[in-house]
């Protein structure tokens, strides 16, 4: 059920309480910025963390107080790869996007459908997403990693140049 690719990895389990979303968001911002990401790419990361794991606190665990989810964070050499990890209550990811149904920028906030929108919110700052809901629930989520070509491989326009 885990990320199975070589590369570092981070792992943290926290009760399935919303109190504890903060310490999930926290371990992913230093993850994200170990891996080398902007700023803005690492916000985006604890946004869909944090939409993850409400997700699996609110809709797979319920009010029941035993649960637990388990964050993995791999850094490989092109992609930041999370795992958010429940054994609560499996869902059909593909029924809830038919029940949300497309969304488009003029469509009036109130008109929206709840639930789901977690989901939407994820897919559209994470350039990947894979759900598994088949016992508990594996949310999947990928950031690339940009790399500034210039940096990598230098300015060749001052190569050889003295002054």
């Amino acid at each position: 059920m885990g990320v199975k690719e070589a590369g570092d990895l981070v792992e943290l389990t926290i009760p399935a309480r919303v109190e504890y979303i903060g310490i999930a968001r926290l371990l992913v911002s230093g993850v994200a910025n170990r891996a080398g990401l902007a700023y803005d790419e690492i916000e985006d990361v604890k946004l869909a963390v944090a939409e993850a794991c409400t997700n699996a606190i609110h809709h797979a665990y319920g009010h029941k107080a035993d649960g637990s989810v388990r964050i993995l964070c791999r850094i490989l050499p092109d992609r930041l790869q999370i795992q958010i990890i429940d054994q609560g209550a499996s869902f059909d990811p593909e029924r809830v996007e038919r029940k949300l149904g497309p969304i488009r920028k003029e469509d009036d906030i109130d008109s929206l459908t709840e639930g789901g929108l977690g989901l939407f919110l994820i897919q559209s700052v994470m350039d990947d997403v894979h759900i598994d809901a088949d016992n508990g629930c594996v949310v999947t989520m990928t950031k690339y990693l940009r790399r500034d070509e210039v940096a990598k491989h230098g300015d060749k326009r001052f190569k050889g140049k003295t002054e």
